[in-house]
C-alpha cells in the first residue's frame, strides 16, 4: 500500500466532518472516493496531504507516518505528491509557461532555461494541448484550464496525484477527457490517482477501488462491482439515482 489512513478524526468546531475513516490505497491504482456533497471528500484529500491537521489518527506515506512528522520533514515528503485543484487554480497574470515553470522554479530551484523550456513542451505535447506556452489562463477553455492544472500538478514527476472533483463545471464530453486523461496518468506514467467525486458513473468506469464516505466514515469500499453490491441503503440510492440520472 502506498497511502494508509487509520481512524482520522477532523472537526471544525462543534461540526464533525471525519469520524475514524480507514483506508489503503493500492500503488499504482486509481481510487476514487465518492459521496454526497459535504461529506467531507475534499477535507479528506487534504488530511492525507498534510495541508490541513488532522485531530487525531494516522497518515502512512509508505513508511512514512505523516501526521508526526515535522514541518520540514512533510514538506520534503509532499513533494512526492500533486495536487489538481478543482478550478486548476492557475496564476492569471502568469503565462501557461510560466505557470508550469513555477514549481520547477520555487520547489526545486530549476534555473536551467532550457531544461525548463523541454520539459514544458513535453508535458504540454503529452497532455495534447501543444504550443500554448505563451496563452494566458483567461484565453482556455475550461477544459483546457483543466488539463494545463494537471500538467503543472506533474511537473514534479509526483508518486501520487491527487484530483478534487475533475469534473465538475464541465459537460460530458469534457468530462470523460478529463477522465480519460487521469487514466493516463496512472497508466503511462504509472502515477497513483486519487479522484475525489461525485460522478457515480465516471468513477466506476476509471477506478481500481471505490471508497464511499458517508457521514465522516467509509461506509463501502472495494472494485466497482463490490461497491454496487453494497447493502447499504445510502450506497445503493446514490448509485442508482447517479446511473438513472446519466440514462435520463
Amino acid at each position: 500500500m502506498i497511502l494508509k489512513i487509520e481512524r482520522v478524526h477532523k472537526a471544525f468546531g462543534p461540526k464533525k466532518v471525519l469520524s475514524g475513516v480507514n483506508l489503503e490505497i493500492p500503488e499504482k491504482s486509481i481510487c476514487s472516493v465518492v459521496g454526497q456533497s459535504g461529506t467531507g471528500k475534499s477535507v479528506l484529500l487534504k488530511c492525507i496531504m498534510g495541508m490541513i491537521p488532522v485531530d487525531s489518527g494516522k497518515v502512512w506515506f509508505k513508511n512514512d507516518e505523516l501526521t508526526s512528522l515535522s514541518s520540514d520533514a512533510l514538506i520534503e515528503v509532499r513533494k512526492h505528491f500533486g495536487y489538481a485543484f478543482q478550478n486548476a487554480a492557475l496564476f492569471d497574470s502568469m503565462t501557461v509557461g510560466e505557470n508550469l515553470e513555477f514549481p520547477l522554479r520555487e520547489v526545486l530551484f530549476l534555473k536551467n532555461k532550457d531544461i525548463i523550456r523541454k520539459r514544458i513542451s513535453e508535458i504540454l505535447d503529452w497532455i495534447e494541448l501543444p504550443g500554448i506556452e505563451h496563452m494566458h489562463p483567461s484565453d482556455l477553455s475550461g477544459g483546457m484550464r483543466k488539463r494545463v492544472g494537471v500538467a503543472r500538478a506533474l511537473m514534479l514527476q509526483p508518486e501520487v496525484l491527487f484530483f478534487d472533483e475533475p469534473t465538475t463545471g464541465l459537460d460530458p464530453v469534457l468530462s470523460e477527457t478529463i477522465m480519460n486523461l487521469v487514466v493516463r496518468v496512472n497508466k503511462e506514467l504509472g502515477v497513483t490517482c486519487i479522484v475525489i467525486t461525485h460522478d457515480i458513473p465516471a468513477a466506476f468506469r476509471i477506478s481500481d477501488k471505490i471508497a464511499f464516505l458517508h457521514q465522516g466514515a467509509i461506509v463501502a469500499e472495494g472494485s466497482p462491482k463490490e461497491v454496487a453490491r453494497s447493502d447499504q441503503d445510502i450506497v445503493k440510492d446514490f448509485i442508482r439515482i447517479s446511473f438513472n440520472e446519466l440514462a435520463v
